[in-house]
């Protein structure tokens, strides 16, 4: 399956694919999607399941931890990451505040990608480290 060259372009706009060979984004961004979601939807729910990654293309999102309100998102953020590595339970609620168009990369299609391109592995890594990093400063 061939990549749309917009997804592809979002993709390396975040900090955790910038660092990617262009093969290996090519290849996630096969495998994502774009999904729409009406103002009020809860995208994904603290406690639930590790469905994937979401990069918000437009609209505005909400995220609570513990009932405990946090920043909100909005274009070019994204979520679930941790989930999609991981694949424990989501660490946060995730609600559209207003309708919500993200691209989606499910945890079991990223998995494999890791095995066959480890640059995206270790990139994840080095985004993983500076975000510890900066929160122990």
């Amino acid at each position: 399956m061939a990549a749309d060259p917009e997804i592809v372009q979002a993709l390396s706009s975040t900090d955790l694919f910038a660092g990617v060979g262009k093969k290996a984004l090519n290849a996630i961004a096969a495998q994502a999607r774009v999904v729409n979601h009406p103002e009020g939807k809860d995208i994904t729910e603290e406690g639930g399941g590790a469905a994937g990654f979401h990069l918000i293309r437009s609209g505005d999102v909400s995220v609570t931890v513990h009932g405990q309100p946090r920043k909100d998102l909005g274009a070019g953020d994204y979520f679930g990451e941790i989930s999609m590595i991981d694949g424990k339970p989501r660490s946060a609620t995730v609600r559209a505040k207003t309708p919500v168009t993200t691209i989606a990369l499910a945890s079991w299609a990223f998995h494999p990608i890791l095995d066959d391109h480890p640059d995206v592995a270790k990139q994840l890594l080095r985004v993983m480290c500076e975000r510890l990093r900066a929160a122990e400063a």
